[in-house]
Order: C-alpha cells, then structure tokens, then sequence
C-alpha cells in the first residue's frame, strides 16, 4: 500500500504533534511500515517540521528529493 507526503503527519498520534515546531529538538518518527503503508509517493505537502521517515520504498525523484530537504526531513529506507 501508498501513501503520499501530504498524508504522513496523519499516521503520528496527535499528542506526539503537540508542542512541535521548526526549533524542536526531539525529533517525531513516521514509520509508514507500522502502520501498513510501504511505498511513499510524493503527492501534497509536507509541513514544515523535522521528521524521521522509516519507509520501504520512496518515490525519490528531483521535485520529491527537493520537498524532504526543504521541510528539514530525513528519510530511512528498510529493507
């Protein structure tokens, strides 16, 4: 299963979003395996906070590569 950028915040439970912002030092962990999704595509925005992004597979093109760096996000890709 997919799921797009614009969709990822989604999957963090909302009390882990509280008090976040572009200064926060404790960094939120999106694992789209966890919770069924393995293949990330670009679609949407992505906010503009730090994430970890655990994922099996992301469509990983220019503009795509471009959004992750803009937003400050790290991406991990599992085999």
């Amino acid at each position: 299963p997919i799921v797009n950028f614009d969709k990822l915040w989604t999957l963090m439970p909302e009390e882990e979003k509280q008090g976040l912002t572009e200064d926060s030092e404790i960094v939120p962990v999106i694992d789209t395996l966890r919770h069924g999704y393995g293949k990330v595509l670009g679609n949407g925005q992505l906010p503009k906070l730090l994430a970890f992004v655990l994922a099996r597979m992301i469509c990983l093109s220019g503009r795509n590569r471009d959004k992750i760096k803009e937003a400050g996000g790290v991406v991990k890709l599992i085999a």
